[in-house]
């Protein structure tokens, strides 16, 4: 069997392998292709089974990839950089769903970690630019006290790494707009969630 024939042979099966293990159809197809370069690039005479070196190749390739990501996301918490993440998100034409994960995951520490005013106003100035006179007319709020909240909110998520709480509220409405406002740059739907979200936890108290 040549090269040719084995790649033809076996990139279904190992594509299979890589996306069963990263879930991304992206990595996986780029796991296998980097595989095959290096496979080509050995001397072949040397492997007994080609089929069992390709499958374990793709194996470790794919969890050296997962462990990476595992270290740049334990590195990511240390710095909440939600407003970088957004421009990322911005330009992603959504094939690759590991930065959506990324954002979901610092949007459930800002959750999790911030009263819902905090909340607000650190998602409207960090994320979407307001200035204060907006962010007090959003909020109701004197334009001292939105620099108050921005700058308790930005001292909480510079505390420690965050242990999100178990049963904390479902966030996935208040998310799902907030990836709206992004994408499409209109904050206008996700500050009417944000105003639910304060009034809820004002009746709350």
């Amino acid at each position: 069997m040549n090269q040719v024939q084995a790649i033809t042979l076996y990139q279904p099966l190992l594509h299979q392998i890589a996306y069963n293990l990263l879930r991304c159809k992206a990595d996986a197809e780029d796991i296998v292709q980097d595989t095959f370069i290096k496979w080509l690039s050995i001397d072949q005479t040397k492997i007994d089974n080609t089929k069992a070196y390709l499958i374990k190749a793709v194996t470790n390739n794919c969890l050296n990839h997962l462990n990476s990501l595992k270290r740049k996301k334990e590195e990511y918490w240390d710095s909440i950089q939600l407003s970088q993440l957004v421009v990322k998100f911005k330009e992603s034409d959504f094939a690759h769903f590991d930065l959506e994960k990324e954002l979901s995951a610092a949007f459930k520490v800002i959750q999790s970690k911030l009263e819902p005013l905090e909340r607000a106003a650190y998602l409207l100035k960090e994320v979407f630019d307001f200035d204060y006179d907006e962010i007090q007319r959003v909020l109701d709020k004197k334009a001292d006290h939105c620099r108050q909240l921005l700058s308790r909110a930005k001292r909480k998520l510079e505390d420690e790494k965050c242990k999100i709480r178990a049963g904390m509220p479902d966030s996935s409405q208040l998310f799902d707009s907030f990836k709206k406002a992004c994408h499409v740059d209109d904050a206008n739907e996700f500050i009417q969630h944000l105003k639910a979200d304060i009034t809820t936890a004002l009746q709350k108290k």
